[in-house]
């Protein structure tokens, strides 16, 4: 395979290889560009919001881990209370009894395993609400350096350090959205 189509391509986005130099040797902070970088992971991390969704988040998981130990504690003592009293029961009473047990069982893990996958879909949840929320701050940088589109860091082959704006995005959600708490609080 050969580079060649490559260096023309990026050639023909830098301008050549004179303009290219000469961005790189001036000074480039006020630059503008219609292309613009964003590493996303960055900027939910970064985030006030994602501190925020965090913490409620540990304190959901925390809680669902206390729920389930007391659970599996109150199970395993009527467990072993069915098995004591086996040998004075009759085995159609004793096999009555496991069952409706192994049915409680089965309803309890259901129940549990659904509050597990909410737990865990509400960390996708939370990421689209955080990127419904700063798409129009992030349009709002866009403009203002007349870029048309952004795109995620982690796409982009190579690109210029003028282009990337993740922490001035940061800055920026941070001091628009605060801690983002309403965001997480869908009655807000």
């Amino acid at each position: 395979m050969t580079l060649r189509p490559l260096f023309v391509t990026l050639a023909l986005l830098f301008g050549g290889a004179g303009h290219a130099q000469t961005t790189v040797s001036g000074d480039i902070a006020a630059a503008q560009t219609s292309v613009l970088t964003v590493d996303v992971e960055a900027l939910f991390s970064g985030s006030l919001f994602s501190a925020t969704f965090d913490a409620q988040y540990q304190q959901k998981a925390e809680a669902l881990l206390a729920e389930n130990l007391k659970i599996e504690t109150a199970l395993t003592e009527e467990e072993k209370s069915l098995t004591a009293r086996r040998p004075t029961m009759t085995p159609e009473a004793f096999r009555a009894e496991a069952e409706a047990f192994s049915t409680k069982v089965d309803a309890i893990r259901a129940a549990q395993d659904t509050k597990e996958a909410e737990l865990r879909a509400s960390v996708s949840e939370a990421e689209q609400r955080f990127i419904e929320a700063v798409s129009p701050i992030l349009g709002q940088m866009m403009a203002e350096r007349g870029a048309v589109v952004i795109l995620d860091r982690r796409t982009v082959f190579l690109t210029r350090s003028v282009a990337d704006i993740t922490q001035e995005a940061i800055e920026r959600i941070n001091a628009e959205l605060g801690d983002g708490a309403a965001l997480l609080d869908p009655a807000q």
